[in-house]
């Protein structure tokens, strides 16, 4: 018995297969017999693909970073060694890594990739790096714009300030003029010279977009559109194309915004619910204007300066010996004339906003419009 306690028998040994299974390098103890290369295949995780960010903002597509090709024939391509010879297509071209001896790999120059030069001020892939406040107050600038809606809404207020001074259009449009001419100058230097469009961006960053950086500034187009209805439409028509600039537009970015993905689609960036908050703008901006303001500065609206819409609405003189009607009969006044010119305002406030006219700044394309829709009805019925 002594001896038998002396010399006890050995457990029996764990037989460890050659290589590591993964229980084992989760740290579980037992005995797991060795895997075939076929079972370890199947028991392999296939690689995640990779995370594709998806920005709501609405930026360019083209400019954005793909993501890597989860072909399956990826992995199957013969990749080309550094020793393949490749043959020259053209010479001198700037996509080609040129070596110190002078020959070409056939890889592409990192240099190749600026193809403009504002990817020096930023390396994300993204067009939210091209301004440098926008990546800061990414919400508040960059996506919902609120500096440039608030720029874009003083000046209606600033055109109601000038019209209740007394101000007429002989007065504004030189001074728009005036203004139209060094910023469209600054514009082109800034685009000549790379130094300038980096100090220009860092000063006026929060009021510009994207699309800006290397193209016209919103500016000049706004400037332009209200010189051309201020200096050619009459008083009244010149007034409300701006005040219909102003507000329509930014209702219908903001309502198109918030309600635009609930709704049809108008065209491209238009929403039903934007053309809407558009209309209805545009309704109350007319009403308020010809219906209240206007009566109250009317002394300021006489010989030249004096309104194309005097609260009179008649059928043309050809319209009304057709049907047989007199001026009195086919005319309506007051409030019913007012309320006609006010819908009429509203949806071609709406149509300029929602128009797309040969892809021009919509900051010219919505006043001058305007401009032509409410003096030709004014001509036609008023």
């Amino acid at each position: 018995m002594a001896s038998t306690k002396q010399y006890q028998i050995p457990h029996t040994p764990r037989v460890i297969s050659p290589s590591p299974t993964p229980s084992e390098l989760s740290g579980t103890d037992g005995y797991f017999g060795p895997i075939t290369r076929s079972a370890a295949r199947k028991n392999r995780r296939p690689p995640s693909p990779p995370r594709i960010d998806e920005d709501s903002s609405g930026s360019d597509p083209e400019k954005r970073a793909r993501a890597r090709s989860r072909s399956p024939f990826e992995g199957r391509r013969r990749r080309m060694s550094g020793l393949t010879t490749v043959k020259k297509t053209g010479s001198g071209k700037k996509a080609e890594l040129t070596l110190p001896n002078g020959t070409v790999n056939g890889h592409l120059s990192p240099a190749a990739a600026n193809k403009n030069y504002w990817r020096e001020m930023s390396r994300s892939p993204s067009p939210l790096g091209l301004i440098p406040i926008h990546q800061k107050w990414r919400s508040f600038i960059h996506r919902h714009e609120i500096p440039r809606k608030i720029l874009h809404v003083s000046i209606g207020f600033l055109t109601i300030f000038l019209y209740c001074t007394g101000r007429q259009p002989s007065q504004i449009h030189p001074v728009l003029l005036g203004l139209l001419i060094p910023i469209a100058a600054t514009d082109v230097i800034r685009h000549r010279y790379h130094s300038v469009n980096r100090f220009y961006i860092r000063c006026l960053g929060a009021l510009m977009r994207e699309s800006e950086v290397d193209g016209w500034n919103g500016v000049i187009s706004y400037l332009l559109g209200a010189w051309i209805v201020v200096c050619f439409c009459p008083k009244d028509v010149g007034v409300m194309s701006v005040m219909l600039l102003s507000w329509c537009d930014t209702a219908a970015s903001t309502f198109g915004r918030l309600w635009g993905h609930r709704t049809w689609r108008v065209r491209r960036g238009k929403s039903l619910a934007g053309t809407i908050a558009a209309c209805i703008t545009g309704i109350i901006t007319a009403g308020m204007f010809w219906g209240w303001l206007a009566p109250l500065m009317s002394a300021n609206d006489q010989g030249e300066n004096a309104f194309a819409f005097q609260g009179v609405l008649a059928l043309p003189y050809t319209a009304r010996e057709a049907i047989g009607l007199s001026l009195s009969q086919s005319s309506i006044t007051g409030y019913l004339a007012l309320g006609a010119m006010s819908v009429w305002a509203g949806v071609v406030a709406s149509s300029s906003e929602a128009i797309d006219l040969f892809g021009w700044d919509d900051n010219l394309t919505i006043p001058v419009l305007c401009g032509a829709g409410l003096w030709s009805f004014l001509r036609i019925f008023g």
